[in-house]
């Protein structure tokens, strides 16, 4: 049944709520703003048609306040809430309460979410779908001498991790069996204080994988198609930092498998929406399922910018009810994309978050650059928040138009007040492993050191010093030239 969605709460901040706002106006549609006491004048909230103050500037008072959020949007007469990512975007028991309400959730239904929401019963959900998975625990593990067992069975080094973790929270690589006990102790310890659920589960550590993953999109109707993948494989601390799209790795028949085991993922759960499935990549073309992320991801524009459809508008409509208006036949890659995500952190101090106030705030521009940011110049980085102050992105018909776009919009952007990873970003763009596409999630680790900063820094300095000598050099010898000239005439009107 279509249901038409006149107004829009978007439970979320920044760069994303401002995104989605964006494609709702292009539809037509109403938007309500929900805001912290530090948001108040934020780009999102001066966007939205309406605004609602949620409470002060921890997320537990404000952005997590999901039974505010639905108080607000009934007293507003919204038709719909769109939680972004982040904040209450996988959260099931919201879903429901959204749907209870009367109120269409912009996602998947909440057995999805709770679903790919624990590894475990994810895991459970596509063995049934004939998806590969890597090989492991069939369940949780709660007994060390049985998980000892397990892993002297799989072979070592292994992987611990906590069934319900996320962002390298949880996880602990084991090397050999004289460690094992220790990991896996620290390994429930975290996952208890982290998530609520020390559950682990063990499986085969892949050495030098590659993180790839699949966009989907699925209807009210069981239409569900990919939208091809995503190189996810820059990461630090577990957390990507660069993405593009396509991967430079993958041939038409791997694509078209990964594609496929994806659509089985959304299918295991009866998906519904947006949602990323994603892949350990194996050297030699093995692909085992990680995850499935029940939500809109931060990487989605690269997807966008080679498919040229727009994922929120298409979230929005399947929310309404309508079929998808293209099948997986319509699709094919064009061009290429990158999104590096500009952090304020200090890559050359541990990637240690950083805070303070945008002294400078300006944009790249030009053809192929994409900004997604909920900033301005004045604006305070909040300790409450991710230190994310932007998504860059650069579109090029090749790899090498998008790479080189993105080295010109990076030196073009212009941020003063606070530590940035531009300066990190361009030396992943300049290195030879990344130019070269052979990289894996380990690129920071074998790569990337403090000094890495201060060589390019030093650098950029001998090539600045060389440049200035020789204009000095050059201003030199034409000041003589000009002076003889002028000399020359003098004499020569003086006769």
């Amino acid at each position: 049944m279509s249901k038409t969605i006149k107004k829009l709460l978007v439970a979320n901040r920044g760069e994303i709520a401002l995104r989605i706002m964006r494609s709702a106006r292009e539809m037509g549609i109403q938007t309500v703003a929900v805001y912290s006491d530090v948001d108040r004048r934020a780009p999102h909230v001066l966007f939205a048609d309406e605004a609602v103050l949620l409470g002060s500037a921890p997320s537990s008072e404000s952005y997590l306040r999901g039974d505010k959020i639905i108080s607000e949007a009934l007293k507003l007469e919204v038709d719909a809430i769109h939680p972004g990512y982040g904040f209450l975007s996988e959260n099931a028991s919201f879903a429901q309460a959204v749907e209870a309400a009367g109120i269409i959730f912009v996602g998947p239904r909440p057995h999805a979410i709770e679903i790919m929401g624990d590894k475990l019963s994810a895991k459970a959900a596509v063995s049934e779908f004939d998806v590969p998975l890597v090989p492991g625990s069939d369940g949780e593990v709660v007994e060390v001498e049985k998980a000892m067992s397990l892993a002297s069975e799989i072979g070592f080094p292994v992987m611990i991790k906590a069934s319900a973790g996320g962002g390298g929270k949880g996880m602990r690589i084991v090397e050999n069996p004289n460690e094992f006990v220790s990991q896996m102790e620290r390994a429930v310890s975290e996952a208890t204080s982290s998530f609520g659920n020390g559950s682990v589960f063990v499986e085969k550590y892949v050495k030098d994988p590659r993180h790839i993953e699949i966009q989907v999109l699925a209807d009210e109707h069981g239409n569900v198609v990919h939208l091809f993948e995503r190189e996810c494989s820059i990461q630090r601390r577990h957390q990507k930092v660069i993405e593009e799209a396509p991967s430079v790795v993958l041939s038409e028949e791997l694509r078209t498998q990964m594609g496929e085991a994806a659509v089985n993922v959304a299918k295991s759960c009866d998906y519904r929406g947006a949602g990323t499935v994603e892949f350990i990549f194996e050297p030699g073309g093995k692909f085992y399922f990680l995850e499935m992320n029940t939500r809109l991801q931060v990487e989605h524009p690269v997807t966008e910018q080679i498919t040229g459809i727009d994922l929120v508008k298409e979230q929005i409509k399947i929310a309404e009810g309508k079929k998808l208006a293209f099948s997986q036949e319509d699709l094919t890659i064009q061009g290429h994309s990158i999104e590096v995500r500009v952090y304020a952190e200090d890559a050359a101090q541990n990637f240690m978050p950083a805070t303070g106030k945008l002294h400078e705030y300006r944009r790249p521009q030009g053809l192929g650059v994409r900004v997604d940011d909920g900033l301005e110049q004045g604006m305070e980085i909040s300790i409450y928040y991710d230190p994310m102050i932007a998504k860059l992105i650069t579109f090029g018909a090749t790899r090498d138009e998008a790479i080189a776009r993105m080295k010109r919009a990076i030196s073009e952007y212009r941020i003063s007040g606070v530590h940035t990873t531009l300066d990190f970003a361009e030396f992943v763009l300049n290195h030879k492993a990344f130019v070269e596409g052979d990289f894996d999630t380990h690129f920071v680790s074998k790569y990337f050191t403090e000094n890495s900063l201060q060589n390019e820094d030093s650098a950029l300095e001998t090539i600045a010093a060389a440049a200035v000598a020789n204009i000095l050099q050059e201003k030199k010898t034409h000041q003589s030239v000009v002076t003889n000239e002028t000399t020359s005439r003098w004499k020569s009107n003086r006769s």
